[in-house]
């Protein structure tokens, strides 16, 4: 039986917010994740009005309860949000579901009249990038060094780029790597089980570092654990964290993203909103990950790279399969990525630099690439089954292990975006630049090269110490 990773994924975010019921959307489409029973609405008078509305209309519906219609949050934050509660999430098994979907029904006429969102579902946000990973970590060897190589630029403390990681935290041994000598920041909470095998992703936020101090020496690199919990959080809760990381050091040069999800929808995330004016207040760049669904839906917040007024504040990433000529299978892609970076079986740091620690994959592969695409891609290959099934149970057949002792390969759009924030930074120190966003737009101007993806030639960010990955063909079936 084919595996299941959204389904998978999701069981896992699950179980890492106990507490919070959860479900699948659309109408289990699986496009995104959201909160069951709650939506969001905009402080003060918006919130009101969606609670008024949504107990009228549920008075109206005999198979739903209107005095559930509460408040569930505070009523003024700085996301400026409000969590609804509109049904009893365990109730009838999909009673919170179909409470979320009349509350939003309810409003679309007070929506069309004001001409903008009044209510939203309360989604998951999650460095899984659409709960769905390009593949998991891979170990390398120590002698075959990094990909993308350190660059020689020489650091300067007086000139160096600012750049922030919103990620999962370092791992504990990441000092041990001279590239990561300066980098600063939050420790991973957790990072193994109660066997000592690695949990799931926590190596993702010292892997970006790694990448984006090998492109761009000359930085000054904070990694920030907001996403530890099994790197998913409610969008309730992310424009919070994201104010946070940049309060604890002051709004960055740059900040690397490798966090979001779809909602259905090509008007933005009311749950960062407010993050999101801040940011264009300010004059720091967001690269952001655009998502490792394979789809041209919009995934949030790399997709305010096609809004107006957010041109010049964010970028979006997809990744480039191992050559750098076309799109990885896993890439989302659209009008609304600006720009292609390497982001398969790229090579950075992850853990074990002291003492080896094991891993035990989670996902098993697929017998042809999930996406249609016909080379070796990361959904084929290396060959492993995995601890997960379709179920969520564990597989009759052993799971493989393998030890890390330091550098991994992984891939994702994840890792697609530190190259290019990277790259930003890169060039503002090559040409004295202090401006993100104005190096933002001379890289991408003065980019001559380019990449094909879904038959649209691309904007293709290759730091110039990336080595390509010879394309395999996938082996007949045995």
């Amino acid at each position: 039986m084919a595996p299941q990773r959204f389904h998978e994924q999701f069981a896992q975010i699950q179980r890492s917010m106990p507490h919070v019921p959860l479900a699948m959307g659309p109408d289990d489409s699986a496009e995104f994740l959201y909160e069951k029973g709650v939506v969001l609405a905009r402080d003060g008078e918006e919130a009101q009005l969606v609670e008024d509305t949504v107990r009228t209309h549920f008075e109206a519906a005999p198979e739903l309860t209107a005095d559930r219609v509460r408040r569930a949050g505070p009523q003024a934050n700085r996301t400026g949000v409000t969590r609804i509660q509109v049904g009893d999430a365990g109730e009838g098994g999909r009673g919170g579901d179909l409470a979320v979907a009349h509350a939003l029904r309810a409003l679309r006429e007070h929506e069309g009249r004001a001409g903008r969102r009044l209510v939203s579902r309360n989604h998951v946000v999650s460095i899984a990038v659409n709960a769905c990973p390009g593949d998991e970590p891979v170990p390398a060897p120590r002698t075959a060094g990094t990909n993308p190589a350190p660059d020689s630029t020489p650091y300067d403390p007086d000139t160096a780029v600012d750049v922030l990681v919103v990620d999962t935290g370092l791992m504990h041994d990441h000092g041990a790597v001279p590239l990561l000598a300066r980098v600063r920041g939050d420790r991973q909470v957790r990072e193994t089980d109660e066997n000592g095998v690695l949990e799931q992703y926590v190596g993702h936020g010292t892997f970006i570092a790694g990448l984006v101090a090998a492109v761009a020496p000359n930085t000054d690199i904070t990694v920030r654990g907001s996403l530890n919990d099994a790197g998913a959080v409610l969008e309730s809760d992310f424009g919070h964290r994201l104010f946070e990381a940049v309060d604890a050091g002051g709004w960055p040069d740059i900040i690397s993203l490798s966090a979001g999800t779809s909602n259905g929808r090509t008007d933005g995330l009311l749950g960062v909103d407010a993050f999101m004016r801040e940011l264009r207040a300010r004059g720091t760049l967001l690269v952001a990950a655009a998502g490792n669904n394979s789809s041209a839906t919009p995934f949030w917040p790399a997709a305010y790279a096609d809004r107006p007024g957010y041109e010049d504040s964010v970028l979006s990433v997809g990744a480039l399969r191992g050559d750098g000529e076309h799109g990885a299978c896993f890439s989302n892609h659209g009008h609304w990525v600006k720009a292609y970076a390497p982001g398969e079986r790229l090579t950075s740091a992850l853990t074990g630099f002291e003492t080896p620690v094991p891993y035990v994959y989670r996902h098993s592969t697929y017998d042809a690439c999930r996406f249609g695409f016909r080379y070796a891609c990361t959904c084929q290959w290396p060959r492993h089954a995995g601890l997960l099934s379709e179920d969520g149970d564990r597989t009759p057949a052993k799971p493989d292990q393998v030890m890390f002792d330091g550098y991994a390969h992984w891939s994702g759009t994840s890792f697609a975006a530190p190259v290019a924030a990277a790259m930003v930074a890169a060039h503002m120190t090559a040409h004295g630049e202090r401006d993100p966003r104005a190096a933002r737009r001379r890289l991408l101007a003065a980019n001559r090269e380019y990449a094909e993806v879904r038959g649209a030639h691309v904007p293709a960010l290759r730091p110039p110490t990336w080595r390509p990955v010879p394309v395999r063909r996938p082996a007949p079936p045995a």
